[in-house]
């Protein structure tokens, strides 16, 4: 049994174009990427469910799926779930997702060239996603709250010395203007007070995220920012395997979860036939 973003329930976060998956030179939206993968799987006899999983019992043979008033036992389970970028709580920023609001400089990157755009955060992610955005843009304006940034001295040199990065610290992004697509930020100096109107047509959010682990505390090992810790796609227990971004914290690239949930699938076969011949 796969326990994927949907069957785990909550929000599901999409890229909404894809330009770095193989097959797609033109590029493909990310909602229609995830209908092709579906329709694929139900076309191999996968039986979809598209309801929350509120619990799991992984302690006893056979494993149990609690799904609202159901309960699913299986002999093996492969852990699916991804995860959500961290959000600023932004009505505006909910409002033009994927109108000019995005979350991945590697796919979205090209659709900004001689654009300018935004982006907040001050981690390592935030700088390299502002760095690879320099390629594209013609200004990249990057925003954080704090006096100084928390990521790595080479990427923050890296930063400082990109001509077409313009560095924000002690600033907030308070609000993204636009009716059908973004237009401008209001940036607020948390030192003077002062707001600024800044013309950008696009706003990269960079503050983390937040792997979809919650049913799995207590039941899986997870590192202290909720990754589920693996070797390879085996999880700590005995027919539980992991695959994708709820394991990653590197690539994070569709093509990439596609590879690790081939492995995945491909280690609970294995494991499923130990039974036939042990």
């Amino acid at each position: 049994m796969v326990i994927s973003g949907s069957i785990l329930g909550g929000q599901i976060s999409y890229t909404f174009q894809v330009d770095n998956y193989p097959g797609f030179p033109e590029g493909i939206s990310g909602p229609e990427l995830s209908e092709r993968f579906r329709l694929q799987a139900i076309k191999f006899g996968a039986e979809l469910i598209d309801k929350e999983a509120s619990a799991v019992d992984f302690s006893s043979k056979p494993m149990k799926i609690y799904v609202k008033d159901d309960v699913f036992e299986t002999k093996t389970v492969i852990v699916a779930t991804g995860m959500v970028q961290r959000r600023l709580g932004l009505i505006s920023e909910e409002k033009l997702l994927g109108r000019g609001v995005f979350v991945c400089a590697t796919c979205d990157a090209i659709l900004y060239e001689d654009k300018p755009v935004a982006v907040v955060g001050g981690g390592d992610s935030a700088l390299q996603e502002a760095i690879d955005l320099s390629k594209y843009a013609n200004e990249v304006n990057l925003i954080h709250r704090r006096p100084n940034f928390t990521a790595n001295k080479h990427l923050v040199e890296k930063v400082s010395e990109n001509p077409k990065i313009k560095i924000l610290l002690n600033n907030i992004l308070e609000e993204i203007l636009g009716e059908k697509r973004v237009e401008a930020v209001f940036v607020k100096d948390l030192k003077t007070g002062e707001r600024t109107r800044i013309h950008v047509d696009g706003v990269l959010i960079a503050i983390g995220w937040i792997p979809n682990t919650k049913i799995f505390e207590k039941k899986l090992q997870l590192d202290n920012e909720g990754y589920i810790i693996s070797n390879g796609t085996k999880t700590g227990v005995e027919g539980v395997f992991v695959a994708g971004d709820v394991t990653d914290r590197i690539y994070r690239q569709v093509v990439t979860s596609c590879g690790s949930g081939v492995m995945a699938a491909l280690d609970a076969i294995r494991y499923l036939e130990s039974f036939k011949t042990g």
